[in-house]
């Protein structure tokens, strides 16, 4: 009796050891998979603050005009702004542009004639983007700019069909070169700039439309 007694008491301080070794394998389980866990939240919580830090260097890349649905423009290495894809739909109701001059996005049916076309006063917003579309490219000037400057520019493109020109007196700087994508302000007409920007966007590769015509579009 009494070695069955003792064989009894073993067997059960045995049951009691291994259930007391399965519940510390558990309990290494379970701080094993908390520090996991703990692991993977803080590199989430690294990356999300990693991509909110980068998107804040995005945001202050752009434009503060930027506006919902239009895309950030971004800056050159000599100052040019290029924006991203831009809409080209033909729409009637009028297009509230995030950038003076605008430099594309939806716009009027009919173009603004842009043959060399002088403008003396202010044009429609929605049509000269039409021309910017066709691959023209589009100055513009304020009343801080030389009078001087304005006549040489005048010369230019009334020289250089896909070119047009016009007064716009809310943009902030005096002389401005626009093409479909692009703008760049210049210092005046004899700013090396000008010659290039013209050489590069009159009829260039950021042309949505190349080829279209310039001209039996707007007069005025």
């Amino acid at each position: 009796m009494g070695s069955a007694k003792n064989t009894s008491n073993v067997s059960r301080k045995d049951r009691i050891e291994e259930m007391r070794r399965a519940e510390r394998a558990r309990d290494r389980r379970g701080r094993a998979l908390m520090i996991t866990v703990s692991a993977v939240v803080v590199a989430a919580l690294g990356v999300g603050g990693f991509f909110l830090f980068s998107n804040a260097l995005d945001d202050d890349s752009g434009s503060k005009d930027d506006a919902k649905g239009w895309p950030k423009y971004k800056v050159t290495s000599d100052g040019e702004k290029v924006w991203g894809k831009l809409g080209r739909t033909h729409v009637t109701k009028t297009v509230n542009y995030p950038m003076t001059p605008p430099v594309g996005g939806d716009h009027n049916q009919v173009w603004m004639n842009c043959n060399g076309d002088v403008y003396k006063k202010p044009i429609p917003e929605m049509n000269a983007v039409h021309s910017l579309e066709h691959g023209a490219v589009w100055v513009t000037y304020n009343d801080k700019a030389d009078p001087g400057d304005l006549k040489k520019l005048e010369a230019k493109v009334r020289a250089t069909p896909y070119s047009l020109m016009s007064p716009v007196a809310d943009q902030k700087d005096p002389v401005m070169l626009t093409a479909w994508a692009h703008q760049r302000t210049v210092t005046g007409a004899d700013d090396p700039k000008v010659a290039q920007f013209f050489s590069t966007y009159v009829q260039g590769k950021q042309t949505p439309e190349p080829g279209a015509a310039c001209t039996q579009g707007r007069a005025q």
